[in-house]
């Protein structure tokens, strides 16, 4: 009689020993930064800027590469980076800080701290060139 009230006892216990064993579930990765991404995958251009050629286009993919083109130059690559408050900016492997002054659908003004004196770009969304009517 006692073995069989020790066999329901370890039973009854068992899945509460088992629990014991299983490992501890990972604790839940901590939520994303507040990101502006309204900029990325869009493309830009130079409206006004202290220093870049009106006319430039910046297009800020969302794998962070950076591709700016002017009117009279070649297509240039960077990369770009988002870390919570920290927008930055790198040019020839050197980081650049960026800050965000105001950014909508309509426009996005930034400030680029590059050596020297600080870069300020007023970019808004660059129009979309009609496609020719190929229809005959």
């Amino acid at each position: 009689m006692k073995s069989l009230v020790a066999r329901l006892l370890l039973l009854a216990l068992f899945p509460f020993l088992i629990a014991g064993c299983v490992p501890e579930a990972p604790a839940p990765e901590a939520p994303a930064a507040d990101i502006p991404v309204g900029f990325v995958n869009r493309v830009w251009k130079v409206k006004d800027s202290s220093a870049v050629e009106p006319g430039t286009l910046y297009v800020f993919l969302s794998d962070g590469s950076l591709i700016i083109t002017s009117p009279k130059g070649k297509p240039d690559l960077r990369t770009w980076k988002y870390d919570g408050e920290v927008f930055t900016i790198v040019e020839e492997s050197v980081p650049h800080k960026v800050d965000i002054l105001d950014i909508s659908s309509a426009e996005f003004r930034i400030r680029s701290k590059n050596p020297g004196e600080p870069v300020e770009i007023l970019l808004t969304p660059a129009e979309t060139p009609a496609l020719p009517d190929t229809k005959k």
